[in-house]
């Protein structure tokens, strides 16, 4: 499944556009601008389908790192701050990797 099924081509495109800078991605506003917070936790458990690489239940941190390349080819790689910052955020169990109920509070957040 495409990115795209799930959400519009010109707002991930304006997403990505507005964290093109290293160390400037803000998960909050790129959720918000992406579109992911608008969506139904159903349709943002899909958008975390996408984004499991290697289809194991968790985006783990060497996953996240290439996150905005599962909204689009075109996406940059997250520094290894951004990743680090993202993964503290997300991962309230502490285990290191990030599961759908982990993502989806995130987004709603």
């Amino acid at each position: 499944m495409a990115m795209t099924s799930i959400l519009s081509a010109d707002d991930i495109k304006k997403a990505l556009d507005s964290f093109a800078a290293a160390d400037s991605f803000d998960h909050k506003k790129f959720f918000e601008v992406v579109g992911l917070k608008a969506l139904s936790a159903e349709e943002v458990k899909k958008a975390f389908l996408v984004l499991d690489a290697d289809n194991s239940g968790f985006i783990e941190e060497e996953e996240l790192k290439f996150m905005l390349k599962g909204f689009s080819s075109s996406g940059r790689d997250l520094t290894d701050q951004e990743t680090k910052a993202f993964l503290n955020a997300a991962d309230k169990d502490g285990d290191g990797k990030i599961g759908v109920e982990e993502f989806t509070a995130l987004v709603k957040e």
